[in-house]
């Protein structure tokens, strides 16, 4: 059995009492079941453990069984990520958090950066009409000048691109 949270397949929900260890580099949800329904209520990441008592001791254990109303409505499903670094376990939790806004995370939220890189202006040069194409590093040349913007288009790959005017 398997759940899809945003593009990522977990494994599970199991319920949490029948967890046993080990468990090694993974993302892992809490969620509470509402008769067919299940609600993301923690998201957290290990790195490895034995410890059986590993969730009951969790330092929001508290906070699940508060928010899911009792331990019987806990599950638990993980997401391994074994040939993965710490810092893309990072990324897919706080992209979790945003979207799902687990209620026992809550103080852990932060701003997520964007996974997109924003180029300096002096990366293009728009009275020439030219600059580089995002997906192939070609020249791009003004294909179409409107009121308020240009449409670009690559001269490799096709790709467009519009620009506001200055």
């Amino acid at each position: 059995m398997s759940i899809q949270i945003l593009q990522y397949e977990f494994l599970g929900p199991i319920p949490l009492d029948e967890w046993g260890p080990p468990m090694e580099k993974l993302v892992y949800l809490i969620l509470s079941r509402d008769k067919d329904k299940f609600n993301i209520i923690y998201v957290g990441d290990c790195e490895k453990t034995e410890e059986i008592s590993f969730f009951i001791q969790h330092t929001r254990f508290k906070c699940w069984v508060q928010k899911s109303g009792s331990e019987k409505s806990l599950y638990l499903a993980i997401l391994p990520m074994f040939e993965k670094s710490n810092n893309q376990r990072q990324n897919v939790l706080n992209k979790i958090k945003t979207r799902y806004k687990p209620p026992c995370n809550l103080e852990d939220i932060s701003e997520v950066k964007p996974d997109y890189i924003v180029r300096n202006s002096d990366e293009t040069n728009l009275e020439s009409g030219t600059f580089s194409c995002a997906c192939c590093g070609a020249e791009m040349k003004p294909e179409k000048i409107l009121e308020k913007s240009t449409v670009f288009r690559c001269t490799s790959c096709g790709l467009s691109d519009t620009k506001l005017n200055s």
